[in-house]
């Protein structure tokens, strides 16, 4: 298979590809940086990559790649023992890290290399042959019900998703990417690095993702933005007040959110702010990207548009049949197949089995409708969102949109509880927009059955300070009791 990055041996030799703050390498630089630390890597199956949001980690990750090594990601925010787990499991050869990090214990033991950005010395005399279903990344999930798993994700997986999103937005080496994420997931890192990257573009890495960075970048010639839903969120609360902002997102070519929902409410405001639609996609660690608006298409908020180029996506009943016939209200799990997905979990053989159906096809765990045009909803994740009261499926997301329009309501997450009449009863958490006089329970559940369905109104409502949320701004459901 040939390199994921031609840029680096191409005519983009005097191009910026990577600037961290005031820090940057050209392509040029980066081929010679990469080429030195791969050199050094060729040897190993796998190495461990300490990712802080720095030009080191982008480094370190292109050098293993090159190299034809899978590069494990790792979170330095990981407590000691999640983070003990993952270098016992994936068994690193040495990790890579930045001059000067600070290690926790259960690295330590470890070989370590400092990146050295201006590293010289060339490439490795004997490159790995590189297969496009070998290891590229050994990216570990979140591990909600367990320890982390890590998804291998194959060299073909990484190409096959960047080129359909290439295709879908009109992703081109004249792009220049801006964002804030962190980079040890596939968001930030592939999606936000490699990414450009492959095109042969240029990524504006913030360090810290912040409104006036934001600002400063896209109205300096960035073209980009990636971000997650609690970032844009900042963004619609700060288009009042910050001319600056607004004239940076009006002249954007693209706004992506992804990771989680965007609510359609601070979608309306971003719009009607810069005229600007914020475009949302669908992916997983496991998947990488399933779908996306297109950059040419109808940005329909609260969808995440249609199947990426070589994406087969479908959705099931619980007992496994497919559903034929798209309403835009029947809810079902989706399962996806193409090259875009993962080739199974290291040392897991029992969970890869079970993550797929006898024909192939991989089962997400998320919940959607899809309207007869083929555009996608999610409503939630099979084992946190999907609510069975008054003998009706109800995925948690559209109750949580609903409510998010209420104007007493700054956040909202939508839970199901035991019910010995419904089955389940719907329980809204929710933060006020005032907490001197936050909305009533009567108020919220007739504001959602006039949007959606009587069926489809709150129980119970708690009133919070504030939602949990993980590093990319997710709501943990899990830790939501009274």
């Amino acid at each position: 298979m040939p390199s994921l990055f031609p840029a680096l041996t191409g005519d983009s030799a005097g191009r910026v590809a990577l600037r961290f703050g005031d820090r940057s390498l050209t392509y040029a630089e980066l081929a010679t940086a990469s080429g030195a630390l791969a050199a050094r890597l060729a040897r190993y199956d796998r190495v461990a990559v300490w990712a802080t949001p720095e030009l080191e980690t982008a480094v370190a990750v292109v050098a293993a790649l090159e190299a034809g090594v899978a590069a494990v990601p790792l979170n330095p925010k990981s407590g000691e023992k999640e983070l003990g787990h993952i270098l016992s499991d994936s068994a690193p050869g040495l990790l890579l890290a930045a001059p000067g990090a600070e290690l926790p214990s259960a690295a330590r033991g470890l070989e370590r290399i400092d990146i050295d950005v201006h590293g010289t010395g060339g490439t490795a005399s004997e490159p790995r042959a590189q297969d496009g279903e070998d290891p590229a990344l050994v990216v570990y999930t979140s591990g909600t019900t367990g320890p982390p798993k890590g998804a291998v994700l194959p060299r073909r997986a990484v190409a096959a998703t960047l080129d359909a999103l290439a295709d879908a937005w009109q992703w081109t080496s004249d792009d220049v990417l801006v964002h804030g994420l962190p980079l040890f997931h596939v968001h930030g890192l592939v999606l936000g690095i490699l990414g450009p990257l492959r095109r042969g573009g240029s990524v504006r890495h913030l360090g810290r993702f912040s409104t006036e960075g934001v600002a400063r970048e896209l109205n300096d010639g960035a073209t980009m933005l990636f971000g997650v839903p609690t970032m844009y969120h900042r963004i619609a609360e700060t288009l009042a007040e910050d001319r600056e902002l607004v004239k940076a997102l009006s002249a954007a070519r693209l706004l992506v959110s992804g990771s989680a929902a965007l609510p359609v409410h601070d979608h309306e405001r971003i719009a009607a702010a810069t005229g600007r639609r914020v475009v949302e996609r669908y992916g997983m660690t496991e998947t990488l990207m399933n779908t996306s608006v297109r950059v040419d298409g109808e940005p329909r908020a609260g969808t995440v548009g249609l199947p990426l180029p070589g994406v087969e996506l479908r959705l099931v009943e619980e007992d496994g049949a497919p559903i034929t016939s798209y309403d835009g209200e029947t809810v079902g799990e989706i399962q996806v197949r193409g090259a875009n997905l993962f080739t199974g979990y290291l040392n897991r053989p029992d969970a890869t089995a079970g993550a797929f159906t006898a024909d192939g096809w991989f089962r997400t765990g998320d919940m959607a409708v899809r309207d007869p045009d083929g555009y996608v909803r999610i409503v939630g994740r099979k084992a946190t969102d999907l609510i069975k009261s008054g003998g009706y499926k109800i995925g948690a997301g559209e109750i949580e949109n609903a409510l998010l329009e209420h104007p007493g309501v700054r956040e909202a997450a939508v839970t199901g509880e035991p019910d010995p009449d419904l089955g389940e009863r719907i329980v809204a958490w929710i933060v006020p927009a005032d907490h001197r006089s936050p909305p009533s329970l009567r108020e919220l559940a007739e504001h959602v059955a006039g949007r959606l369905a009587p069926h489809k109104r709150p129980r119970v409502v708690h009133l919070l300070t504030a939602l949990p949320r993980n590093d990319m701004g997710k709501i943990m459901k899990r830790a939501l009791h009274v």
